[in-house]
């Protein structure tokens, strides 16, 4: 908990993190205290399994906090740094004027050749001078002494980064192996491996492969129906991050496709938006490893582009639950702290595909998901 201590005084520093970021920061905290606890507390595997969800869903977000916290306290740095050296001439002579100021006797500054009348004009400017540069001299301290809290709390940041992103790892590959036991899901049919590969290997296109989704099923079991129909358009997406690209845009290659694609960061934690059926789940022609969601009848949700893929065809998951982690490699923390002088949007350098199927149409996501 100690790097959550620092993460939240980076997010409620009073002049490069206010606002948002401080109510985020105080609600990863909070979440990773109400995970831990949930997690010793958990007796099933699938207790431990949300357990561990929330736990890395609380590292994600506050490493996002804690990340945009460095980025303003780096970008103030350099805003000070930039300002001292543009005042470089004006300290100078600032020092200058107060180094003659302290050698001088303080009655010699009083006196005036011209007489009393020469010294009490002379009292009076030195009066009405000295709060000026007491200003000033205040506003160059307070500007050096941000400067090296600053610099003090990006050096430090370097042992909290790396707590949180070993923390973080951790937790993931513990979530894998909670999935891997889990033994208590509820299940509406069994898959026909062979059909499934025969599927496959037959078809060239989504639209095909999802078509013939029905043929794969070995046999038919009682497992709950889920149906997500009635929070149409409020859904939230799989995975924390920026929709790039929209449906029926184009890519850089001029291909157009029906669904859209979200900008992630590496490793980011794939969640099922509903409660859902899995309908299928590996690795598909040119998508990388997908897994198709149903979470009404006649609806599917193909999530494409994962690195990891959780559960197995057949299972009815709760909504939240796990279904894959995203690729690429964490960076380490100077590639982090080097990030924060940018806008931090170059870390979402993975991307997921989302897909949404309503029988045979193949409608905008946008109608299922909240997307801004």
């Amino acid at each position: 908990m100690r790097w959550l201590t620092l993460l939240l005084a980076v997010a409620s520093g009073p002049l490069w993190a206010q606002g948002e970021t401080a109510a985020t920061a105080a609600a990863a905290a909070d979440r990773l205290e109400a995970a831990s606890i949930l997690l010793n507390e958990a007796g099933s595997s699938r207790d431990r399994v949300a357990a561990l969800t929330e736990t890395v869903q609380a590292y994600e977000d506050g490493l996002v906090a804690l990340r945009d916290g460095l980025r303003r306290a780096a970008i103030r740095e350099r805003a000070l740094r930039v300002e001292l050296e543009a005042r470089s001439d004006e300290v100078g002579e600032l020092l200058a004027a107060l180094q003659v100021m302290g050698r001088a006797p303080a009655p010699l500054l009083l006196l005036h050749p011209a007489g009393p009348l020469g010294t009490a004009r002379s009292g009076m400017l030195v009066s009405e001078v000295t709060p000026a540069v007491q200003t000033r001299v205040d506003a160059l301290r307070a500007d050096l002494e941000e400067v090296m809290q600053l610099r003090d709390l990006q050096v430090s940041a370097a042992e909290t980064l790396q707590e949180g992103l070993v923390g973080a790892q951790e937790a993931r590959a513990q979530l894998a192996n909670a999935i891997q036991e889990r033994t208590d899901l509820p299940r509406r049919f069994t898959e026909d491996p062979v059909a499934t590969a025969v599927l496959i290997a037959s078809t060239e296109t989504l639209d095909a492969f999802a078509s013939g989704l029905a043929d794969v099923v070995d046999r038919e079991l009682s497992g709950p129906v889920p149906d997500a129909t009635d929070r149409k358009g409020t859904l939230p997406l799989p995975v924390q991050g920026e929709v790039i690209r929209r449906a029926g845009e184009a890519d850089a290659a001029g291909i157009v496709r029906p669904g859209i694609v979200i900008a992630a960061r590496p490793r980011a934690l794939v969640t099922t938006p509903a409660a859902a059926t899995i309908r299928f789940r590996g690795p598909l022609l040119d998508y990388g490893n997908v897994i198709i969601l149903e979470p009404a009848a006649d609806v599917l949700f193909i999530i494409a582009g994962l690195s990891e893929v959780f559960g197995e065809a057949g299972q009815v998951i709760p909504e939240g639950a796990p279904v894959g982690l995203m690729g690429g490699a964490t960076p380490g923390v100077d590639a982090i702290l080097t990030e924060t002088l940018t806008s931090g949007a170059g870390s979402r350098s993975e991307t997921l595909y989302l897909e949404v199927r309503e029988g045979q149409s193949v409608p905008d996501p946008a109608t299922w998901f909240a997307i801004q």
